[in-house]
């Protein structure tokens, strides 16, 4: 199975705490030159992309804020929708979510429906009430509008991994989703970092990305209901730089997660992979969330950034 390969090209994240905003801003010019260095001769490239719905609140800010500004040659969209509101009502979601797959157009390819909604984080879906509710029913609106259009967008959601054996997420879903829930459903995304929270020794990080994408695809989403048939993808993968995390290992990590994934790609049913994120929020800052580019936050190359270059031209 060949991987379709992408990249979150925004200069917003977030952390445990909040927003991280960049300390230089984004340059659309630049990125979209980024971009297309990666993307080299490869028919396409995912630019993954955030909006969110709060209809009592202040909802976060979509990033990047012009995400079609990256959208050329044969480049597509990858667009999360989060579910944000915090009374966990979800009047106007459904509506939110059919009105994002209609502007989208043609070339909007992907929709995943919440952010990590199993992850109990400030700025994350699991922090959200009700938010198994408003996955199971935007996946069901996103792929309904999909079909009213005549459009082969995909529609799915994502998870982190799951380490705790008491954790119910993936039974909860599984009772929850009904056949149109089943029927809806294009993907599954997976969310993970090694050797970024958890340490890994580096002769150990190619069995530490097998276990967990075995095991997401063998014990987790059987849980849930779903099948084999149904590709599992790796949405958000990345390592930061910074005090004690030099490029030289930022680009082996890369490698070494990409080949992975390639290599378990067609026993697993993986069908992409994208990298989090295209440039450091700031270069010289010491906190572990504010290094995870390819570039560093003046738009200057890692050596990671040649390292994704040249699997993307290998294995596309």
């Amino acid at each position: 199975m060949t991987l379709r390969f992408g990249i979150y090209p925004g200069g917003v994240l977030g952390d445990e705490q909040g927003i991280v905003h960049p300390v230089r801003p984004d340059e659309p010019d630049r990125i979209s030159e980024a971009l297309d260095a990666l993307q080299g001769d490869a028919a396409t490239l995912s630019v993954r992309a955030y909006r969110s719905f709060a209809a009592t609140a202040v909802p976060l800010p979509p990033a990047p804020a012009d995400p079609a500004a990256y959208l050329r040659r044969g480049r597509t969209l990858d667009l999360v929708l989060q579910f944000r509101e915090p009374s966990g009502v979800l009047d106007g979601w459904p509506e939110f979510v059919r009105e994002a797959v209609r502007a989208g157009g043609p070339d909007l390819a992907s929709v995943q429906i919440c952010e990590e909604p199993n992850a109990d984080l400030p700025v994350l879906d699991g922090s959200t009430p009700n938010v198994l509710t408003a996955l199971a029913e935007g996946v069901v609106a996103a792929k309904q509008e999909a079909r009213a259009l005549g459009s082969d967008l995909e529609v799915g959601f994502n998870a982190v991994p799951t380490f705790d054996p008491a954790d119910t997420f993936w039974s909860d879903l599984g009772a929850l989703a009904d056949d149109r829930f089943r029927r809806s459903l294009d993907y599954v995304g997976l969310d993970f970092f090694p050797d970024v929270f958890r340490p890994v020794a580096a002769g150990q990080l190619a069995d530490a990305v097998t276990a967990v994408l075995t095991a997401f695809r063998r014990d987790d989403l059987p849980r849930a209901g779903i099948p084999g048939s149904v590709p599992i993808r790796v949405c958000e993968n990345g390592w930061p730089t910074g005090p004690g995390r030099s490029e030289r290992r930022q680009s082996a990590v890369l490698e070494t997660v990409v080949r992975t994934v390639d290599a378990l790609a067609a026993d697993l049913n993986i069908d992409g992979y994208s990298f989090f994120s295209l440039r450091d929020a700031d270069s010289s800052a010491e906190g572990l969330f504010h290094g995870f580019g390819l570039l560093r936050d003046d738009y200057t190359p890692k050596a990671a950034f040649d390292t994704y270059r040249r699997l993307i031209e290998e294995l596309r």
